[in-house]
């Protein structure tokens, strides 16, 4: 499919610069780009990359540096742009080739099935679970016993919903996913032998909540793991049990949440941020990559180190500590240079 820039700027109600009927048929990044593609800057550190790039036509903000000669689609979300003119360039995707309840798939005769719902083959769907309209359950999941998957869901393969957990429409989970999982209890006899505490409780995913692959979410020890709506967690990520994460926070990749840990809205956490069980973090506030949070964060703003300081705290310990050694050598120069000073000691 080709569409001329006057077309998708038309289409997506953006401000065109330049050649109206310049055709587009593709997408690409800006050092590889070539005429009939499109490409956006979101990141100012690649600014440079404009001009360079051999791009038909470029997606920027209202601030971005405009050469003359190039094509420019101009809004004030240019990866969202970019993100709407690939999907209309390249068509839906089809995620699988299989419609319906696929016959290999083990429905248990007490499930309840709604409409245009896809069972792919080899699925799982056990006993007195509730599968909502237009959702696809990818071929090798698993949703367990009394569970409820909302509308318009998506698991996709190998994703394991377990029993009595509850998921909102438009929930996603990528492969892997373990939803309900057992937390992590145990209690300890005095000869040091470790008993299993039976974890009892669920799991809840509100409305819009994406997990990535292989991200594990314990159920709750009598209660409810809750995800709220609008929450995004990246692959590889673990949410312990009684946990209580805000509505649209961010979690990247390997970032741990130990126990009944609650978060309030528009949290986000970097790759490999730790947080210590009990533990509560305010609205809006973000932690940056490998942080350790270790006491209640009740000011909401950024943070970095273990454990975490103010953003700008952390920056400035980062200089110094990157100057140790002159410092030291410093600190021997004027220690010579005293020693020198004092009085030699009289006989």
């Amino acid at each position: 499919m080709s569409k001329s820039l006057a077309e998708l700027a038309q289409l997506l109600g953006v401000q065109l610069q330049g050649n109206p009927e310049h055709l587009i048929s593709s997408v690409a990044d800006l050092e590889s780009a070539t005429e009939v593609d499109i490409s956006f800057l979101a990141n100012t550190r690649y600014s440079p990359l404009l001009k360079k790039t051999k791009a038909g036509a470029v997606c920027i903000d209202k601030t971005a540096e405009r050469l003359e000669g190039q094509n420019y689609l101009v809004s004030d979300n240019p990866s969202r742009t970019f993100q709407q003119i690939a999907e209309t360039l390249l068509g839906e995707r089809k995620t699988t080739g299989f419609s319906g309840i696929h016959p290999a798939a083990v429905v248990h005769e007490t499930a309840k099935i709604s409409e245009n719902v896809t069972i792919g083959p080899y699925a799982v769907i056990d006993c007195d679970a509730e599968i909502g309209d237009n959702t696809t359950i990818g071929s090798n999941a698993y949703v367990g016993a009394g569970t409820i998957i909302g509308s318009s869901c998506t698991l996709y393969p190998h994703s394991i919903v377990r029993e009595y957990c509850s998921l909102g429409n438009r929930v996603i989970l990528q492969p892997g996913a373990v939803i309900g999982s057992c937390g992590f209890g145990y209690t300890t006899s005095e000869t040091g032998e470790h008993t299993k505490l039976e974890q009892i409780g669920n799991v809840i995913l509100e409305d819009d909540v994406e997990i990535g692959a292989n991200t594990t979410i314990d159920r709750a020890r009598f209660k409810t793991t809750r995800i709220s709506k609008g929450t995004k967690i990246d692959n590889l990520v673990q949410i312990a049990h009684n946990v209580e994460l805000g509505q649209h926070n961010i979690l990247a990749s390997q970032t741990g949440l130990a126990g009944s840990t609650k978060t309030g809205r528009n949290v986000m956490m970097g790759g490999q941020v730790g947080v210590l069980g009990h533990l509560e973090i305010a609205d809006f506030t973000m932690i940056a990559t490998r942080g350790g949070v270790s006491k209640t964060m009740k000011k909401s703003g950024r943070y970095a180190g273990s454990p975490v300081v103010p953003l700008a705290d952390h920056n400035k310990m980062q200089v110094h500590f990157r100057k140790l050694d002159a410092y030291a050598k410093r600190i021997e120069a004027l220690e010579a240079k005293l020693a020198a000073l004092e009085p030699t000691p009289c006989n």
